[in-house]
């Protein structure tokens, strides 16, 4: 049997108009109701007062809210035992000292291949979860999501729910209504202070900063920075909220490129929903849907939609309108789930009367499965494999070559050794590659062996000289090999030794 499913608004639909068949922003909509009436193409901002809800979802939210804050506010703090002069600091971007610190990891400036890899990997996870679970990284993880729901809290506390807060708006100024706002508002900055304080921290030893910040001691890049992020916390958090995911962000763009019909998102299924409208106790439910049209999946809303229009570029997931609609289905005796996270094709085989199949293994979930495989694999090995030790060796440019009494050869070098270990190391210094070819430092032509001391996480430069005899030299330019010898580690440095094509001997 196929079921037919009238999608067309009822009576009770504002305006009579017909539904959207797809994802649809509010640009475009104005934009076709501009068209058809003649109206302005943009309108002022329509201030939306989300209404409080409870549920499971909303517990998720709250669970996950404190979670990252936590994670946030608390990771510069974390202490992590590091030899010597070090930091010990667990996470800490150093400027100054040009490394950056992740517990036991250590990275160098010429090691940004590695930070490049985790921003690939973290592309690549954003898309495949996309894919399959649609917006969730919007709906309960981002920065924008998780503060917005922060400050919307402290904004109830002061004003309280959503018919509240509108009729505090629509009053006259007074007393209340002055240290109400007023209130809000220093909480706000309170909090987006204290954000912008946390984030300086990641990039300056925090219980030193701390101290140093309130006495005016502290770096001028510790001030600015944190000036910028209390007055984009602020700004974004408490005044745009919804604006800036629907027009700053690009995501909701790009994700029009990871969703398909396979994809949950959060869904109105309309084929037990419709034909909608209102429902009086005792009444019958036969001939009609169990939406009974009391727009509460609109009013708890932070963005200000109607999710029974369908797949929109504003929805970011956030499973409010699920907990308000399970809500009022569990009040009028129906089944919950009139609004979930659900799939368009297990939405169209329940209606056409079909078992719907879930199919989260799919061509482009494989693909970011695969490349996210392959780049966390590269990264890992990288990580795994890497020479405590790194060496230069940097030729003289002038003179190139220096001929000595005895005919032989001197070329000049400066070799650079980084030790990335936490340990002291000494590393003996031969050459290969020539016969008898032999490496010593100015002032010390007398021979024994060239060593070299590379303090922990430093970079140590020694001047250093090669000759060669004549006989050992049968080309004008010839290679020439570094050896850099410790009991921990050893490394190789290729170079070039020169000596002119008329130093050759005959």
């Amino acid at each position: 049997m196929t079921v037919v499913i009238d999608r067309t608004r009822s009576p009770h639909d504002a305006g009579g108009s017909a539904r959207a068949a797809g994802p649809v922003s509010a640009a475009a909509r104005a934009r076709q109701q501009a068209s058809k009436g003649g109206g302005e193409l943009y309108k002022p901002r329509a201030q939306i007062y989300p209404k409080r809800v409870n549920g499971r979802w909303r517990m998720v939210k709250w669970a996950l809210m404190g979670v990252m804050l936590a994670i946030y506010y608390i990771t510069p703090w974390i202490r992590w035992h590091r030899p010597g002069a070090l930091p010990d600091q667990a996470v800490l971007v150093d400027f100054d000292g040009g490394r950056f610190y992740f517990f036991w990891i250590q990275l160098w400036p010429q090691e940004v291949y590695f930070i490049t890899g985790l921003l690939v990997m973290a592309a690549l996870a954003l898309f495949l979860t996309t894919s399959i679970f649609g917006r969730l990284w919007c709906g309960y993880a981002c920065p924008q999501t998780v503060w917005t729901d922060l400050f919307m809290m402290v904004e109830r506390r002061f004003e309280g729910d959503r018919n509240a807060r509108m009729k505090l708006d629509a009053a006259p100024w007074s007393l209340e209504k002055a240290w109400r706002k007023l209130g809000k508002h220093a909480v706000w900055l309170g909090i987006a202070f204290g954000t912008g304080g946390a984030w300086i921290f990641y990039f300056h030893d925090a219980p030193t900063l701390i101290r140093t910040f309130w006495i005016g001691q502290g770096a001028m890049t510790a001030y600015v920075s944190c000036a910028l992020l209390t007055a984009a916390t602020y700004v974004m958090a408490g005044a745009m909220r919804e604006q800036v995911c629907t027009y700053m962000c690009p995501w909701p763009r790009i994700q029009g490129a990871m969703l398909d019909k396979h994809s949950l998102q959060v869904t109105y299924r309309y084929d037990r929903a419709e034909p909608r409208g209102p429902h009086k106790k005792g009444q019958t439910w036969e001939g009609r849907g169990d939406c009974i049209d009391c727009n509460q999946c609109v009013v708890v809303c932070p963005m200000g939609i109607d999710i029974r229009d369908g797949a929109q570029l504003e929805c970011i997931n956030c499973g409010l309108c699920v907990d308000a609609c399970d809500e009022m289905m569990l009040k009028v005796g129906r089944p919950t789930g009139l609004i979930a996270y659900d799939t368009d094709a297990a939405v169209l085989d329940r209606a056409e009367g079909r078992k719907p199949i879930y199919r989260f293994i799919r061509s482009r979930t494989i693909f970011y499965t695969v490349a996210l495989a392959v780049i966390s694999g590269l990264m890992i090995w990288g990580l795994s494999n890497r020479s405590p030790v790194e060496a230069h060796a940097l030729r003289d440019r002038n003179p190139t070559f220096v001929r000595l009494r005895d005919g032989s050869i001197r070329d000049g070098y400066t070799l650079k050794v980084a030790n990335r270990a936490f340990e002291d190391r000494d590393y003996r210094v031969t050459v290969t590659g020539i016969p008898g070819a032999r490496v010593w430092t100015p002032g010390s032509r007398g021979g024994g062996p060239v060593r070299i001391h590379v303090p922990a996480n430093e970079v140590t430069a020694l001047r250093v000289f090669v000759t060669a005899p004549p006989a050992g030299l049968n080309a004008a330019s010839q290679p020439l090999t570094f050896r850099l010898t410790a009991p921990q580690a050893s490394v190789e440095v290729k170079s070039v030794f020169l000596s002119g094509a008329a130093n050759v001997s005959d």
